[in-house]
């Protein structure tokens, strides 16, 4: 009852309600689209040494720079 209410008050010019479950992608772009499915993927977890071996390798060489 409340949806037919709002559907009649948001829509009074249209003779359908404003997404029916079943025309929801007939839009041509979206059945153009694909859709989207999201996969687990594996986390990597080096960036710790990584940085580590950055931030060294940056020191070393600005220290090495600075003496010679």
């Amino acid at each position: 009852m409340l949806a037919q209410i709002v559907n009649k008050l948001l829509t009074p010019g249209m003779h359908r309600a404003l997404v029916i479950e079943g025309q929801a992608r007939r839009h041509p772009f979206r059945n153009y689209a694909r859709r989207v499915s999201f996969q687990n993927r594996k986390v990597r977890d080096d960036s710790d040494w990584k940085l580590f071996m950055l931030s060294f390798s940056a020191f070393f060489v600005c220290i090495t720079t600075f003496i010679f």
